[in-house]
């Protein structure tokens, strides 16, 4: 190793001969981060933190208010969607019970004698006026002085066609 090279040194007066460097001012020791307006953490002032805190605050409420109002509007179309299934559920039981009802010819012989008013041949048709009905037209509700025919629908059916 190489020995350093001592610089001798100067006598005193020589030193104190030179001119005397500007000092500065001692530096004021730094603020510790507990004492209040000092700018705490990150050396912000309280103002500043809380606008930092009101825009991460309003970035945050942005980026799931989408999401959310997209998750929201759904929940109430499945709900919606839901019911509607429920109430089609309810039509298709419906329909079946009618269905199983027209199977049977005493219902459907049932509903022809009210409905359209058919009688068996040989029998005398009547209809019966209650007080209160004499707003009812019963001229159309009376079914026709003809006798039924004895051929099959579609030969009533295509006769009615080719008379008119």
């Amino acid at each position: 190793m190489a020995e350093r090279a001592r610089r001798p040194r100067r006598p005193r007066e020589e030193r104190e001969a030179r001119p005397a460097r500007a000092r500065k001012p001692p530096r004021p020791k730094a603020p510790s981060r507990r004492s209040e307006g000092t700018g705490g953490a990150f050396g912000m002032t309280g103002t500043r933190r809380a606008a930092m805190f009101a825009m991460v605050l309003c970035a945050l409420a942005l980026s799931i208010a989408v999401p959310l109002r997209t998750y929201l509007s759904q929940r109430d179309e499945l709900r919606d969607v839901g019911a509607e299934q429920q109430k089609l559920r309810e039509t298709v039981a419906a329909l079946e019970q009618r269905k199983a009802q027209l199977q049977d010819p005493a219902y459907v012989e049932i509903e022809a004698r009210k409905r359209l008013h058919w009688v068996r041949p040989g029998e005398t048709p009547y209809i019966v006026q209650l007080p209160g009905d004499e707003s009812r037209n019963t001229e159309t509700e009376r079914p026709s002085g003809k006798q039924a025919a004895q051929g099959s629908w579609y030969e009533e059916l295509w006769e009615s066609v080719t008379h008119k």
